[in-house]
Order: structure tokens, then sequence, then C-alpha cells
């Protein structure tokens, strides 16, 4: 159908065709866009930097996913307005991976995620994250949210721990025990970045929160390390070394550059280099991340769609997601999402089309080159209450407590399993248990429906007297093997004395294999015990089953017929109707 013909299309640089083709590209909209990824990416910045630190790698490697994984994204993507690079939700896979197989490890699991996602969209499924129930999302986002909220928790208090496990309730149980050791420095600078970015909001001066917040932090970082308190800031923690042999502190002033993944250093620092074993091992966490990516992004789309009343294409949002992070690593670039904070910022700020991600990507470029000098002065302890503010945001809690106010027991249920999963084991792990339960659910739900009701007395469906004996049942509902089985033993139960039994199916849509075994007993069981059955007015389906089947009629045992009035003058006294 037309009006869903963008759940199935399929072509490269979708978005851009379509933005340019529907509605002349001019110079009005260049400039838009222009103004929209410049505002973008100023935001991106910091933002990039935080999220690849809470990864487990040098910040210019989110600065590098920015640029070339959103750029790429932009460019072959099938959502107008969506802004891609690393966000906070991938984060609890991230982090794992790169600690036990470094950089190198951690680009080849995003390769290998960007041709799953190539993949996924090839065999079409853009249009399956319809069928991720609400509270399955909200479950694991609220838990990813946790997950880094708790990995911030170091930094923000400027803790010395160090060997920290990974598991979050061992993690967060060793960082407090060190608490009565934290570094006061530290936690008034990310005390001060958290007051500005709640407080900010407030003035409504249409400048993010968070730049005020880390400028300010900066400052007063650098004053405070003036004094000797040792906060810890991006050139204190991180180095690089360029092709030359010259080292530097902080992040590299220069352009990414092309490197094959797997020479990229291990968790040892040489190249993780490329073995089967080495895929293998990576496949679960690169099979984490497509799916996460796929989810991330097709949600977002959704959201731009309704702020914008455009259509993306689902499939080609998949497809450009994939060759986004099939580039990306061969240019320092981490795992790539669309970001839905960013995205509706380049709504707000007046982008029109994708050219406003491909200039914010050249705009986190800028900075990469001409601001790294600066850059190299933010603190981690602001870095750290930035992220917990980005935790706060994408755990959804109002979102979360609506769904707790209205909605039925199992939804609840389904949302605390994936939260809690997803804290104590992973987020593949909570999803695929919050969908199985929710399916499991479902059925029960809709086995629920299924029920039979006696309108032997009832004037307006039966107006005549029965013979003695004779009962009439309509059955509601599907019967399916879930409801089938429930339904007929208690059918036997309500009948074991009639002569005969009128089953009135109009209101059955469907009859599958498992019903149609359920029904054969209970007529089985019938002749048995000498009751006659009598099936009136069946749908098409459950009518095309019993066909299928070879179910046939058979003498005082068993009838069919079109109409429940056909039925009854066949059952009343001294109709010679033949079935």
């Amino acid at each position: 159908m037309s009006h869903r013909a963008h759940l199935f299309s399929l072509r490269p640089g979708h978005a851009l065709i379509e933005a340019c083709r529907h509605e002349p590209y001019g110079r009005k909209h260049l400039l838009k866009d222009v103004l929209a990824g410049i505002t973008v990416g100023i935001i991106a910045i910091p933002l990039a930097m935080a999220l690849a630190i809470a990864s487990g790698v040098a910040p210019q490697y989110g600065l590098y996913t920015a640029i070339i994984g959103g750029f790429v994204i932009a460019l072959t993507g099938g959502s107008r307005l969506s802004i891609s690079g690393p966000t906070a939700a991938f984060v609890v896979i991230l982090y794992p991976i790169a600690q036990h197989y470094g950089l190198g490890g951690l680009l080849l699991a995003t390769l290998m995620a960007g041709g799953l996602l190539v993949l996924m969209a090839l065999l079409r499924l853009g249009r399956l994250v319809e069928y991720i129930p609400e509270p399955v999302t909200l479950g694991f986002t609220a838990g990813i949210a946790v997950v880094i909220a708790g990995l911030q928790l170091k930094d923000f208090f400027g803790l010395a721990a160090t060997g920290l496990p990974e598991a979050f309730v061992p993690r967060l149980l060793a960082l407090a025990g060190h608490l009565p050791a934290l570094h006061w420095p530290s936690l008034l600078v990310a005390g001060l970045t958290l007051v500005i970015m709640l407080l900010w909001p407030r003035l409504k001066t249409g400048v993010p929160p968070h730049l005020p917040a880390v400028l300010l932090a900066s400052l007063l970082a650098m004053l405070l390390n003036q004094q000797g308190l040792g906060i810890d800031t991006i050139s204190s923690r991180f180095s690089y070394l360029l092709p030359d042999g010259s080292s530097g502190a902080g992040i590299p002033p220069v352009l990414p550059a092309f490197t094959w993944p797997w020479l990229q250093p291990g968790p040892d620092g040489s190249p993780v280099g490329l073995s089967v074993q080495l895929l293998r091992d990576l496949l679960p966490g690169a099979f984490a991340i497509a799916m996460l990516g796929a989810i991330e992004s097709l949600l977002c789309a959704v959201v731009l769609d309704g702020m914008t009343g455009k259509r993306h294409s689902a499939n080609s949002e998949l497809l450009g997601q994939g060759i986004g992070n099939l580039i990306a690593p061969f240019f320092g670039g981490i795992p790539a999402t669309a970001a839905i904070a960013r995205s509706a910022a380049n709504v707000r700020a007046g982008g029109v089309s994708p050219v406003a991600a491909m200039v914010h990507a050249l705009v986190v470029l800028a900075g990469l080159v001409l601001l790294s000098g600066l850059l190299a002065w933010l603190p981690m302890p602001a870095m750290a209450a930035l992220l917990l503010v980005v935790a706060w945001n994408m755990s959804e809690a109002p979102k979360a407590v609506h769904l707790f106010k209205t909605a039925p027991k199992g939804d609840l249920l389904v949302f605390l399993t994936c939260f809690s999963l997803t804290i104590v084991f992973d987020m593949v792990i909570a999803i695929t248990a919050g969908i199985l339960m929710a399916m499991v659910l479902f059925v029960k739900n809709i086995a629920d429906m299924t029920r039979i009701v006696n309108i032997t007395q009832h004037e307006r469906m039966v107006p005549a007297a029965l013979p003695a004996g004779w009962e009439v049942y309509k059955i509601n509902g599907p019967l399916f093997f879930a409801a089938a089985d429930r339904v007929f033993s208690e059918l036997t139960l309500l009948v074991k004395e009639c002569r005969g039994v009128v089953l009135y199916m109009d209101a059955v849509p469907v009859l599958d294999a498992g019903g149609l075994s359920a029904l054969n007993r209970f007529i089985d069981v019938c002749r048995k015990q000498g009751t006659e059955v009598v099936i009136a007015d069946l749908q098409f389906q459950p009518l095309k089953t019993m066909a299928r089947s070879g179910m046939t009629p058979i003498e005082h045992s068993l009838s069919f017929h079109s109409t429940l009035k056909e039925a009854l003058n066949y059952v009343r006294p001294g109709n010679t109707a033949v079935a």
C-alpha cells in the first residue's frame, strides 16, 4: 500500500533524494541547514568526547565517530533530520568490549555491526521495530541509564579507585567503600556542572545548558589546579602519539586517518590482529550493537516524523546506519547511531534536510582541528556530571512513572524484568527476556478473551424451545493452542449429560492446529457418550482449516450448518433436514 511504502522502500541516500526532489532545494534551505548544523555541531563536541570516555576509549574517537559516522549516515540514510554519532545507549555494550579487546577489538565489533545492519536492511527488517513493546524499550533504556550513571561516579567524586569490577552491583559496592576518600575539588567542579545543567534551562536563553556548564566548570578546574589541587582533565588523563613519533597530551589536532581496524591496539597496546576466534568472540557484542543501533535509529526517526510530519524510510535508514558503521572504524570511529536529543535540537534549530547533519559533522571536524588545545582543559568531573544528566534524560523517567500509573500488571512485570536484567546482566539478555515475556503475556491475554456462553435460553437467538437434552453454546474468540484446550475441556464437562449440543461459531475468527486437535478430541468424547455435535455459522478461516484436515459430517454424531437458524431447525422435534 502506498501509505506504507516508507516501511518497505530501500535505496541509499533516500532522505537526501526525497528532500531535494519533493521540495526543490535552494539557498533558503541551505542557510537553514547550515545554521542548524552549526548549532548541533557545537552541542555534539563535548558530548561525543564524554561518550567516548564513558565507552572506555580516548575522547578523540568520539569526535571521529561524529565526523565520519555522522556525515556518511546523513548522506546515505533514510531519515531527513537524524543526527548520528556516539550515543549513551551504547556505553553499556562498548565499555566491556574496550576493556577486554582494546580499541582494535571495539572497532572490529563496530565493523561487524555495520555489516549486520546492512543485512537487516537488505532483508527489509526495518518495520520490525513496530513489534518491540513499549515496556521493553522503557525498561532497557532506564536500565542503561542507571548503568551509565554508575560508571560516572568514580570521576564525579574524584575517587582514586582502581581495578573496579565490571558488574554493576559489585562496582557500586566497591565505589561505596572508597567514598570516605572522595576528592572534594573534583566534587566541587562536578557539582557546579550539575547545578548549571539543571538551572540554566529556566533562563530560556536558547543556549544548550551543557555549554555554559562545561565552560564555567573548566574555568573553576583551572583555578583549582593552579592551587595544586589535582583535578583530572582531558590532557592529564589522555595522550596521543603522532606518526612522526611526537606525542602530546589531550586530543591530537589532526584529521582522522585511515587505519585498518585490526592494526589498532588491543588491551596490551599491541595490534589486536585478525583471527576467526577473535571474530567469534566479538560476534555477540557486534550483534548487540547492531540491534541497539537499529532500535535507537528507528525510534529516533519515528520521533522526528511526529515532530515534522515527514516520513522516514525504515530500511533505507538501516542501510545508512550500516554503511556509516562499516566506514567509520577505518578512521577510528566507534559505533554510531541516531541520537534523539541532538536530532530534536536539529529540528528546533530549523534543519530541513540531511545537509544539516553533514554540516554538524564538519563543525565537529573544525572543532577537532582548531580547538583541540582548549578541549584538553575540560575537567573529567564535569564530563561525568554531563553524562549523569544525559543518563537521566535517556531514562525517560516521566514515561516510566506514567507506565506505572496506567499500565496493566503484565506490562509492569515486563518493564521491571528488562530494567533489572539490563543492570544485573546485559541489554541483550534483557531485551530477549522482555520480548519473550511480552509475547507470552500477549498470548495469555488473547487466550483469556476466548469464552463460551450458554445461549439456550436467549430468546432473540433461540426463539423457540429445543428438545429436552439439547443445549446451545456460543464461542467467542480465537480457538488457538493457548485457548482451545481450556474451552473444549470446559465444554466437555458442560455437555456430559446432554443429548446434543449446538456450537455457534460465528465469533471464532481463527482455528489453528491446536484448536483443531482440541475440537477433534471433544467430538470423540461426545460420540462415545452419545452426544450429537452440531456446528453452526463457521467463518472462512476455521472452515478452511476443517476442510483441509478432512473433517466431514458423521450421521447422528456431527453435522455442519451455514446459519444458527438452520442448525436450530435441524434439532427441533419432527425435523427431517439432512446435515
